[in-house]
């Protein structure tokens, strides 16, 4: 039996096991997927493009996702695991003393997660497309009330920083995803724009501000 490379050794990601070639299949796959999607769109793009322009055949990538819509989702859990670490070691590196102005503090939080137009026309895509598929459409719906959830202690600590205490957290998380997405937009259609950035600061304090009330 031939000796196992390093590329052969077993590596955890997420409770799976694989190899670490495996593993940067799968990344190449996903980049060459995000490249892809936004440059054609989600509907117009293949599992033969994306094997193109990652290098691999199709039997690549059957081996790693079951379908594109897999692949986004995993591409979707990706970010919004790297999202929340950005947001987690914003609050954990700054001191106290710096968000206690509320506002202050939201400001610097949206500046570490930057809209990015890219991810924004692939999500919206693909949320049209799912919109089409009951099955798909919940599992969107329960993959986002888990992000939501994921980053409501976020939002928590931040307010807490500044003296306030949530009041109805289970309205918070809703009304702060229809802020980011209509503000997201506003923020795309007008780049150049300081208003519209203003504005969606604007937004974001005044919510939090009306879910949650001074200790």
């Amino acid at each position: 039996m031939a000796a196992s490379t390093e590329a052969d050794q077993p590596v955890t990601q997420r409770g799976v096991r694989m190899t670490k070639r495996r593993a940067e299949t799968r990344r190449r796959l996903l980049e060459a997927a995000f490249d892809a999607f936004a440059a054609e769109g989600f509907g117009r793009c293949t599992v033969e493009q994306i094997c193109e322009r990652a290098g691999y055949t199709r039997g690549a990538f059957y081996s790693n996702f079951t379908s594109l819509e897999e692949l986004f989702l995993t591409m979707w859990q990706q970010r919004s695991d790297h999202m929340l670490r950005e947001v987690t070691a914003l609050l954990d590196e700054t001191p106290a003393a710096e968000t206690t102005d509320l506002r202050h503090g939201i400001e610097r939080v949206l500046r570490a997660v930057p809209v990015d137009d890219r991810w924004i026309r692939i999500t919206y895509e693909f949320t049209a497309h799912a919109l089409r598929y009951p099955a798909l459409r919940r599992t969107m719906a329960a993959r986002e009330e888990a992000i939501v959830a994921a980053l409501l202690p976020k939002v928590q600590a931040l307010l807490n920083r500044a003296g306030r205490r949530v009041t109805d957290p289970a309205r918070l998380g809703p009304a702060l995803v229809a802020v980011h997405d209509g503000t997201a937009t506003q923020c795309l259609l007008e780049p150049d724009s300081d208003a519209a950035r203003e504005h969606r600061v604007d937004l974001f304090h005044r919510v939090v501000l009306s879910y949650s009330e001074p200790f």
